[in-house]
């Protein structure tokens, strides 16, 4: 795997790359992943890697997340981080109709998005414990919201604890870098405005029926606290023939506590 940027809209965006080689074919397909809020590329540990032996895999830090610039002055809203993923794909290469997005809570939103505003550069869409569906934050929600604007290792280890079905496999590591990634400049501005935008406006559903025959996945973790798994039933009602997969004893980031049963289902359905 490779460790890249690229300028997008004058900004520097920070992604990974692996399989590139498999680009060159017309029988090989992309794979874009977008990773929630206030997380990174980093979120998906190594199944965009194993996921590189068949397709050609891009994992991207949104703009205001991860290690891409987080500029101050920026609205975060759903519309916008879209058209900034379409422009991305663009300057990588992926928006030949070749790639399958999978996006997680807010990436879901965002996927969403692309697919509505210009379905012709994706061939499927994977919906990951997805936020857009929400009329309100959940408790849980506003509570990672408060750890994000003022963090502190308790807070943030006790939000961390209630996203997983897991509490002991989170690491003091996995703390301390959030934190250190909710000081730097601009990421607080980056997480509050994305937060009010994506949990304060619902998915527009007219506009989402238009692509309600596109091949898409529903996969949810079975005990998700941060967007409950019955929100997988209302994205169904729009992709009909979209399979739901549930993750038992999964939270909300299933394939970051089982990667390699979330792996394989992701091979089986873009395949």
């Amino acid at each position: 795997m490779q460790e890249l940027s690229v300028g997008v809209k004058g900004f520097n965006i920070r992604y990974k790359e692996s399989g590139r080689e498999h680009a060159v074919s017309t029988t090989k397909r992309h794979i874009l992943f977008i990773h929630g809020i206030g997380s990174s590329s980093d979120r998906w540990l190594d199944i965009p890697d194993a996921l590189a032996r068949y397709f050609h895999t891009v994992s991207v830090d949104l703009i205001g997340f991860g290690g891409s610039d987080k500029p101050a002055t920026m609205n975060y809203t759903i519309k916008n981080l879209a058209e900034f993923i379409l422009e991305f794909m663009d300057k990588v290469k992926i928006d030949d109709g070749r790639t399958a997005i999978v996006g997680h809570s807010l990436g879901g939103y965002i996927a969403a998005e692309v697919a509505m505003q210009k379905r012709d550069t994706l061939e499927r869409l994977v919906l990951i414990d997805s936020s857009g569906m929400l009329e309100k934050p959940t408790p849980l929600l506003e509570e990672y919201l408060d750890a994000a604007l003022s963090p502190s290792y308790e807070k943030v280890k006790k939000v961390f604890e209630q996203m997983t079905s897991y509490p002991f496999a989170i690491l003091p590591i996995l703390i301390e870098l959030f934190i250190k990634r909710m000081e730097s400049p601009g990421a607080k501005h980056a997480f509050k405005s994305a937060f009010l935008d994506s949990t304060g406006n619902r998915i527009d559903l007219a506009r989402l029926n238009s692509i309600g025959d596109m091949p898409a996945l529903i996969l949810w973790g079975s005990d998700d606290r941060v967007i409950p798994v019955e929100h997988s039933k209302l994205f169904k009602q729009v992709f009909r023939n979209a399979p739901v997969e549930i993750i038992e004893n999964g939270g909300h980031a299933p394939f970051a506590e089982k990667p390699a049963l979330v792996c394989e289902i992701l091979h089986s359905f873009i395949s």
